[in-house]
């Protein structure tokens, strides 16, 4: 019976939620099972206003922060031996990951 994989990938840092993902399709395909996604999530914005310091009289001026979060979803087929691949794959510490096994 074939089992489903959902993997969740959310990370402040593009480039290395896109290298883990990319990691996983790759291992999902020389194993030869299906494979859908990377899937993009909308990006999460987190907006922070901060009043800057007064320098003489003025109006007050503000500077954004901000911190984007970006989301991936990939679904795949797998059985016992892709999933111990998968597993060994390494993620850097901002890289957060989520696996759901689906029926």
């Amino acid at each position: 019976m074939v089992t489903k994989i959902r993997i969740r990938l959310w990370s402040k840092n593009l480039d290395h939620i896109q290298e883990v993902a990319t990691q996983i399709v790759q291992i999902a395909k020389r194993a030869g099972v299906r494979v859908k996604g990377p899937v993009p999530l909308p990006t999460k914005r987190l907006v922070v206003p901060v009043l800057r310091p007064p320098h003489g009289e003025g109006t007050k001026v503000y500077e954004k922060w901000e911190l984007r979060i970006y989301k991936r979803l990939i679904d795949i087929d797998a059985d016992e031996r892709i999933m111990k691949q998968i597993m060994r794959v390494k993620v850097p510490e901002d890289v957060r990951i989520e696996i759901e096994l689906l029926r």
